[in-house]
């Protein structure tokens, strides 16, 4: 869903073969041989990265997860301050509000699947680096043009554009980091810990950016993201990273290993029904949210700061799902936490364009709507990235996240687009109608799948001719 990013986004397995993972999903045993790209044996725990036992005393990861900590702070700051400064001090129209947004996800869709290939051939944490120090300049041309008196809303839209390019290598990256961080049995904690912070970053950015907007204005409250990007590239710099360099051996031509990673994902039937309801998902979210500015602004006209609050107060729900994932796993299993969070969001989407109905209670109403919203998307999003981190091979992380990427967050410029069209020709409100109706229908993939049937989802060793390279790619025969 467009609120968490991250909906971002399990396998070809017969039922006869599934694991028996634990509800706290290990990870996939990261750990390399030394000088190669060698998968390591997950029995071998001597060669795992990181400490035993906690997280906590781990003082590589916290360094890495106290940077993204405030980066996501930083990050929700921009994400109300932009829209406040496009609808309020540059008068957008609706198409102009979505051009925006598409502006914003559109590198998914163009550069997601050859971005996947570059970042298996390099080292994640330096690619990080680099996307950060990218974002911090990009973000900090707003108050520069602005002060100089020459901001228009294509500058934003520019802006937003190498934003957004940064952003997939760094997103792409930070997916397939975590298992050369941590150990294999730590991968869901770490999962959990950044998700935990991110829906602290929800609740408290929103907040912080109405109050930065109302004190400081718009323009300057996206230079305060642009310092959390540059805080962020430091952590990185002192963060340790046990991935080792891959083996020019084992590179093919880029078209071939794009290949390999959308043949992984595809090929592999649990993962593509995930990959299915989070597309479906976030194509109508974003139809439906695109215009939500505009709505909230101009039609019931809250101010920055209770747009702010909306956002914060809801995103409690996040921090309380990713708390309550252990446990909802632990309860109904790993395989049916996904269709019963994918059930949750599906129909509370019907929250924002109910609230054009009753306005007087409308700021409630999405408060609640976003707070379960937020709580089914963690359980979602903590369940089925760890299932993707753990069955697929290091050589292909950097590929797998790339190809869900650039299907599930892909469709977004496309909706974006289609909102800010509809919203011309239709209105704002109905606009919002089409994109709740339609996300009913984005949990069937899951829903009508396997998983009832199941308690726990596969782990690589049920998988483990998926680590073998896809057998033809385009322009190979049998392709």
């Amino acid at each position: 869903m467009s609120q968490s990013r991250d909906h971002e986004e399990a396998l070809d397995i017969d039922d006869a073969v599934l694991a028996e993972a634990r509800a706290e999903a290990s990870g996939p045993s990261s750990a390399a041989k030394e000088g190669a790209g060698v998968e390591a044996d997950r029995a071998d725990a001597d060669a795992a990265p990181g400490p035993r036992g906690s997280l906590w005393r781990d003082r590589n990861f916290l360094t890495l997860w106290s940077g993204q900590t405030l980066s996501q702070f930083g990050a929700q700051i921009t994400e109300l301050a932009v829209p406040v400064l496009a609808v309020l001090l540059l008068n957008a129209t609706e198409f102009q509000v979505g051009v925006l947004n598409a502006a914003n996800v559109a590198a998914f869709l163009l550069v997601g699947l050859p971005a996947g290939a570059w970042i298996d051939r390099m080292r994640k944490r330096h690619v990080m680096i680099a996307a950060d120090v990218v974002r911090a300049i990009a973000l900090a041309c707003v108050p520069l043009l602005w002060m100089l008196g020459m901001l228009q809303i294509w500058h934003l839209i520019v802006i937003a554009a190498i934003v957004g390019v940064a952003t997939v290598f760094f997103d792409v990256s930070y997916q397939s980091i975590v298992p050369s961080l941590v150990r294999p049995n730590q991968i869901a904690e770490a999962n959990g810990k950044l998700q935990s912070t991110y829906e602290l970053a929800n609740i408290a950015g929103p907040g912080i950016g109405g109050w930065l907007v109302g004190v400081i204005t718009a323009p300057l409250a996206v230079l305060a993201t642009a310092g959390t990007y540059l805080v962020s590239a430091v952590a990185l710099l002192l963060t340790r990273d046990h991935e080792p360099p891959r083996a020019h051996e084992d590179r093919a031509p880029i078209l071939r290993e794009i290949w390999e990673g959308l043949h992984f994902v595809f090929t592999e039937k649990l993962l593509r029904r995930i990959v299915g309801t989070t597309a479906t998902s976030n194509f109508f979210n974003t139809v439906s949210t695109t215009l939500l500015p505009l709505f909230l602004l101009r039609e019931l006209g809250f101010s920055p700061a209770s747009l702010g609050l909306i956002f914060s107060l809801g995103a409690v729900g996040g921090l309380l799902g990713a708390m309550a994932t252990p446990h909802i796993v632990r309860w109904i299993g790993e395989a049916r936490a996904i269709p019963v969070s994918a059930m949750g969001f599906s129909i509370v989407g019907l929250g924002v364009p109910v609230a054009a109905l009753v306005p007087g209670v409308a700021f409630p109403l999405l408060v609640a709507q976003f707070f379960v919203m937020s709580f089914t998307v963690l359980l979602y999003n903590i369940t089925q990235v760890t299932f993707r981190q753990r069955i697929t091979p290091p050589r292909l992380l950097g590929r797998m996240n790339a190809s869900v990427r650039f299907v599930v967050w892909g469709v977004m410029p496309i909706a974006a687009l289609l909102a800010g069209g509809l919203g011309t020709w239709l209105g704002v409100v109905p606009t919002m109608w089409i994109g709740a109706i339609g996300q009913l229908l984005s949990a069937g993939f899951v829903v009508f799948g396997p998983f009832w049937t199941m308690r726990e989802l596969p782990d690589e060793h049920t998988n483990a001719a998926s680590a073998e390279p896809a057998a033809a790619g385009p322009g190979d025969p049998g392709a």
